[in-house]
Formats: structure tokens, sequence, C-alpha cells
């Protein structure tokens, strides 16, 4: 059996590698990182990586064995995805909220500013579409707009005919047999989610238990570290759970600065999530990490980072808590960006059950690091204490221009794996 990535490019020949320097930093990775002295800063380093795309003919380099190419282009800024259990993929294409404050202030231009440099806060298409393959050939034969005006949407699950999808403010189901290509009843709003303003970290994730009976809502930060109050963060920076048939609304675990991606471990079954760390702390804190999320567990934003360490800025601010919390599993590297998630469960001989990490990239950091699609090699259910094993990379072009950004990643039951470019626009 040939393993492939069905993912960003078309890969037919050497492909030039790009300059990436994530892992110089390797003591930033692992299960105990060796963490920098702490650099405060009122304002992040700002480098951002200027997006330009890939063009035609340009390609990001798989590892050795594996190949790439294009399973649908021309999108609008695709951030998540969601293999159906027939196959079909669905795509959000989707950006910051219109109606996002994100930082106040002049420290709030500068942001939004930046991010348009680097790709995005563009306008949202609010819109998720379906990718379908019929021929089984790596390319997308159907491609539609499956549900549309929504607000910022990102994650999504399926279960028992109903197609549910997280809004930044609201969670919504609707009714969807799957292998149709549109949906045409209107949508059931189940429950709010935590929008207030500013809403800084938009994205609202999504995954079921094994059961079917809860679905884990991952919610970031209102902030950085909570530099505009407390009251500001509830039901933030936490995995909360939504208890299908009560519609109880409720904290499953908290203290988690903004997670994104999660995936149940084919193994055990665990609930894993990568967090995306604090900024301002200079270039080699905090890492971004990996790890086992356990009920009503804490684990450490905004007081405390990577366990036991207490950032002296948020005790300034009067914010103390001297629970200790949870340590992280696997350090990611600080500013990588980590975002999406999902295990191999396929029986590739080195990524049996691998933790599979799309990293957009840095922009608070005065060296690049992410722009990958990497592997955390996993061992009876738990994270290797090794380096990630690069799958992708080049995204980064020599003069430090970004072709594009990978986000979201799903592993397919045939080996595959795709992942959404929101700066190239492929999937």
């Amino acid at each position: 059996m040939r393993f492939y990535l069905a993912v960003a490019l078309v890969c037919l020949g050497a492909c030039a590698q790009t300059p990436n320097h994530a892992l110089i930093y390797s003591k930033e990775f692992g299960k105990s990182p060796d963490l920098a002295e702490p650099e405060p800063s009122v304002l992040p380093t700002a480098r951002i990586a200027r997006a330009i795309g890939f063009k035609a003919g340009e390609a990001p380099t798989p590892a050795a064995g594996w190949t790439v190419n294009r399973f649908a282009e021309g999108l609008t800024h695709p951030r998540w995805l969601l293999e159906l259990p027939n196959g079909d993929l669905l795509v959000a294409e989707t950006d910051t909220p219109r109606d996002s404050g994100g930082f106040s202030g002049l420290k709030g231009l500068a942001a939004k500013l930046m991010m348009r440099y680097g790709g995005s806060n563009r306008g949202s298409a609010d819109r998720i579409r379906l990718l379908r393959d019929t021929d089984h050939d790596g390319v997308a034969d159907l491609n539609v707009h499956l549900v549309e005006n929504l607000h910022s949407p990102f994650g999504m699950a399926y279960r028992d005919g109903y197609l549910y999808v997280a809004n930044t403010d609201a969670l919504l189901r609707f009714k969807y047999p799957l292998g149709e290509d549109s949906i045409a009843g209107p949508a059931e709003h189940l429950t709010d989610l935590p929008a207030l303003p500013y809403n800084h970290h938009w994205t609202k994730s999504l995954l079921f238990d094994s059961t079917g009976r809860r679905l884990w809502i991952g919610v970031g930060s209102n902030s950085n570290i909570a530099e505009n109050g407390m009251e500001h963060e509830e039901m933030r920076a936490a995995i909360l759970q939504y208890d299908v048939e009560s519609g109880e609304l409720s904290v499953y675990a908290s203290g988690l600065r903004n997670p994104v991606g999660m995936a149940l471990h084919p193994e055990t079954g665990g609930l894993w999530t990568v967090v995306n760390e604090r900024d301002e702390l200079g270039d080699q804190l905090v890492p971004d990490y990996l790890t086992e999320v356990i009920e009503d567990e804490f684990y450490g934003w905004p007081v405390w980072y990577m366990g036991g360490n207490k950032d002296e800025r948020v005790l300034a601010q009067g914010i103390d808590n001297n629970t200790r919390p949870r340590d992280p599993d696997y350090a990611l590297g600080a500013h990588t960006a980590s975002l999406g998630l999902d295990f191999y469960d396929y029986p590739h001989p080195s990524l049996r059950h691998a933790a599979i990490i799309g990293q957009r990239g840095s922009w608070n950091r005065s060296q690049f690091v992410g722009y990958k699609v990497i592997a955390v090699q996993f061992d009876t259910g738990r994270p290797k204490d090794a380096l990630p094993v690069t799958l992708l990379d080049g995204f980064l072009n020599e003069k430090g221009q970004a072709r594009g950004r990978p986000v979201g990643v799903q592993a397919l039951g045939d080996g595959a794996i795709v992942v959404a470019d929101d700066v190239a626009g492929i999937v």
C-alpha cells in the first residue's frame, strides 16, 4: 500500500525545501520542554509572513514516501474539515466575524492589519462546502455549497441524521441525510455560545464523545492573559460540554487558553486537544501544547503556564489561583499556532495512532516557526518523548512569504490526510 497526503498541492518532482526553523528550538518540543526565562513586553514581537498563496506548479514538500495532490482549490479561506461517515468531506469557509472586537484601541488596529497581511480578517464566506470524490482519484469532482449564511462557522459534527455546526456565537443543527448535496431545511438553534465582546478567540470547535450523548465545544479565551477582566471570560478558555438530550451546557475542563483541534485517541478513547498558549513573554514562551483532557481538570490559564509556572503579569492584575494545574502532555513550540488535530488510525509503520497536527505558523516571533503539518508519535496511548515528524513543509518561500498556512487536518480511513490551507484556498 502506498501512503499519500491528499492535501494541499501537487508535488510531481523534487520540491525545494524552504527555510523553516521550528525544530532549531527543539527544547520547546516534547514531554519535558526546557523553558526560557520570561521576557515580558507591552506588545508582542510582530513578524508575520506576507500571504501570497501558491502559484501554478509550486508545492509544499511532503515527507519521503508520501505524495501530495490538490483535492479542491479556489476556496475562500478554508479552515476546518469533517469527514462524514459516507466519505464526503465538509469544509468550513470562514474567517474573523465582522462584529468581533478582538484587541481594543491601537493594539486592536495593529492586530487587524497584521492579520490581513498574513491572510486573515478579510471577510468571512460564512458557509460550509461539500466535497465528494466519486471516482476515487484523489480529486473532488463534486464541489457545492452545502450551507450558507452562517456566522463565522468553524466546528462541525455529524450524528444520527443531523449535521451540527458551531457558529462563533451559537450551536446549530440541520437535518441532513447522508449523500444529499444540499440542505433545504432551516437551522435548529440549540444553545448560545460565549461571544461577548471582544470575542477575541472566535473559533468554536466540535467533537462528539464515543456515545454520541455529549458534544464537546472548544472555546478560547477572550484575551491574552485576562487583561480585560475575568468577567469577560465566563465559560471561556475551556472545553464545554453540551448534553444532546437535556440541552444543558456546562464546563468539561478549564484553564485551556485556546483549545482548538480535538480528537479521540483511537486506542484509548481519551479526549485530546491542541492549545494555543499566551503571548508577550518572548520568542520561546509559551509553547503551544498537545494534551489529554480530563473531566473537571484545570490546566492553568491565566495564572499558570506549562504546569507550575506562574505568570507574574497576571498576578500584577490582582488575579491569582493557588490550584496547581494539570501538566500538559507534550509541548509543540512557542507561537507555532497549532490548530488542527486528528489521530492517524491506519497501519502505517511509524504513524500508527500518531497525532497529526496542523501548525498554521507564527506571527509574533523574530524567526518564523510552524508552517508545517507534523506528527507526534504515540506508544500505548501516550506521546513518545521525541521530536515530531514533519509530514508537510515548504509553506514558506525563500523570502519568508507564506505560500500557504495549514490549519485543519483530517486523517481518512484509506490512509490519506487532508489539510485545509486558508492562504492558498486549497484543500
